[in-house]
């Protein structure tokens, strides 16, 4: 009996073979496509289900992707022929909410927002906000390490996460991790699954480390430069100063015009670069008090509200760029961290990157932990070999300045070729067969991240 045949006869209508179905498996928002269409998608609705579906997997030798959302820009959700799509997607459920604990145990298909506004109804909250919270979920922010806006003074998922629940690649179920705030028996498996991209097992459940919901008003500050390099060293100045922002967020002239024309706005002066800022907590008056004089010594035309609606206006245009920059053709969004201090050093390679190979390259950043993501568009599906030349020495200029090829969007399939010269050949190696351990017919997410893996 075939993988397919199985799979009907095991989960019935949870198998999905639809024309539409099956095309929309090849993609995530990375604007990259598999070669062709998988041979089916599996639309778990319980543990039960994903066992039964990697059991099969795995009798067969049959490859499995596994898919939450599908907002994933690396890449790595992406399936091709003759593998086996498993959708998470349907198991969203809120489990349990312990305020006393902190902590909260959930599926993996629930999303950021919704998690969010459920956990406000007992005064906590779960902290990585990725700008695609509406649209994400939790099981796809375990999955790549997500960060967001806020992890700069809050931290990123790996911060967030006490345990997981990992289905292995033959069906069997670990239980990783603590509900307890302490606990260090063994390797710390919970964060080795962290960041791995769906090639150690399917995560079906997370123990989550929540906060209690933030006192005080909120302050947002806008601050303007002509010159994104100001705007980089102002940001670094803010962070010299020992001032922690909760949002810290910079736009480039080209980003910022590209919003304002998403959203029918007034068109910025010219050149226009945009700090947006936003300070919480007891302290967020004072605090946006010391950062607006800090821009502003730095050359900032600054203003600040208090008012939560136009704060939460000033914020909306930075979680329009994607949209925006998509509205002008297909985009490869980069996603590349330096240290905070070499931010300006990274915005003048990609000056540098941009002159030398004729390009524009928009590019935001979470200016509070020094991730930017220099976007590249073109037209067409597939990124032509004139953009990844320029990628390539965008990565390898990261790299040289102390950074890393991703801060939190992951390797996927589109940064493979590269991950060996971040970590040395020693240390791919190492990483690759802690893969076979795992998974050793190697069936989970094929020629994602370890490319030869």
């Amino acid at each position: 009996m075939t993988a397919l045949a199985r799979l009907r006869d095991e989960l019935g209508e949870a198998v999905d073979t639809t024309a539409e179905s099956l095309e929309a498996a090849r993609a995530d928002r990375s604007g990259h496509r598999s070669p062709g269409r998988p041979l089916a998608v599996v639309h778990a609705r319980s543990v039960d289900d994903v066992q039964r579906t990697l059991r099969i997997a795995s009798a067969t030798g049959t490859g499995v992707v596994v898919r939450g959302a599908g907002t994933g820009l690396a890449g790595g959700a992406n399936a091709g022929p003759g593998e086996i799509v498993l959708s998470t997607a349907l198991m969203n459920r809120l489990v349990e909410v312990r305020p006393d604990d902190l902590l909260a145990v959930v599926e993996p298909g629930i999303l950021n927002a919704d998690l969010n506004a459920r956990l406000a109804e007992h005064g906590v909250w779960w902290a990585p906000d990725p700008a695609s919270r509406d649209i994400s979920t939790v099981g796809g922010n375990i999955a790549t390490g997500a960060g967001g806006l806020l992890c700069a003074k809050y931290g990123v998922v790996r911060d967030a996460v006490l345990g997981v629940d990992l289905v292995l690649a033959d069906g069997r179920m670990l239980r990783l991790g603590h509900r307890t705030v302490k606990g260090v028996t063994g390797l710390d498996l919970t964060s080795l699954v962290i960041g791995s991209e769906g090639r150690l097992g399917v995560v079906v459940g997370a123990t989550l480390k929540l906060r209690r919901l933030v006192k005080g008003d909120a302050c947002t500050i806008t601050a303007s430069f002509s010159a994104v390099g100001a705007a980089a060293s102002a940001a670094s100045s803010v962070t010299a100063a020992g001032i922690q922002p909760a949002i810290m967020e910079l736009m480039d002239a080209r980003s910022l015009r590209a919003v304002h024309d998403l959203l029918g706005l007034a068109a910025p002066p010219a050149g226009t670069v945009q700090l947006t800022v936003r300070t919480d907590g007891p302290a967020a008056r004072e605090d946006a008090g010391r950062i607006a004089a800090v821009l502003t010594a730095n050359g900032g035309d600054v203003t600040m509200t208090e008012d939560p609606v136009e704060g939460e206006r000033l914020l909306s245009i930075r979680r329009s760029v994607h949209p925006a920059l998509a509205a002008l053709g297909t985009t490869l969004i980069e996603d590349v961290a330096v240290p905070r201090s070499a931010m300006p050093a990274m915005f003048e390679e990609i000056a540098r990157i941009e002159r030398v190979h004729g390009l524009q390259i928009p590019t935001v950043a979470h200016a509070g932990d020094g991730n930017l993501h220099p976007n590249f568009i073109f037209e067409g599906e597939e990124v032509p070999e004139s953009i990844w030349a320029a990628a390539d020495e965008l990565f390898r200029a990261a790299i040289r300045l102390g950074g890393t090829l991703t801060g939190e969007h992951g390797v996927g399939e589109l940064k493979s070729r590269w991950l060996a010269e971040e970590l040395g050949d020693d240390q791919w190696e190492l990483q690759r067969r802690i893969t076979r351990v795992f998974d050793p017919q190697g069936i989970l997410n094929r020629g994602k991240v370890f490319a030869d893996a």
